[in-house]
Order: C-alpha cells, then structure tokens, then sequence
C-alpha cells in the first residue's frame, strides 16, 4: 500500500508534515531506532520558514 504525501499546508514545514504523514518514510528504522533527519528537527529546529496564508476574517 502506498501512501500518497499530501501538500504541505500553510505554516507547516515540509519535511515536518511529510515524516507525520507518510508511514514509508520510517518503515526502513529498526524498532525504537530515531530518525535521523527527525533528531536534527528536533535539535536544531525547522529549517524552513513557511508563511501561513493571511487571515481574512474581517
């Protein structure tokens, strides 16, 4: 079964939303081993500055 990534909503950092979303991406870790790509977010923060859509609620 493949699972198809949907686009990053606004605000959201890609590689963020596609390691949430996509279970193939760590299909290949062993158990409880850490993705490495999801320890360097978790250390040194998103490397992707993402504007959310302006609000237009008045």
């Amino acid at each position: 079964m493949t699972v198809t990534a949907r686009e990053t909503p606004p605000g959201e950092c890609p590689q963020c939303w596609q390691h949430a979303h996509d279970r193939s991406i760590h299909r290949k870790l062993k158990p409880r081993e850490d993705c490495p790509q999801c320890v360097d977010h978790m250390v040194n923060g998103c490397p992707y500055l993402v504007p959310k859509k302006s609000s237009r609620w008045w």
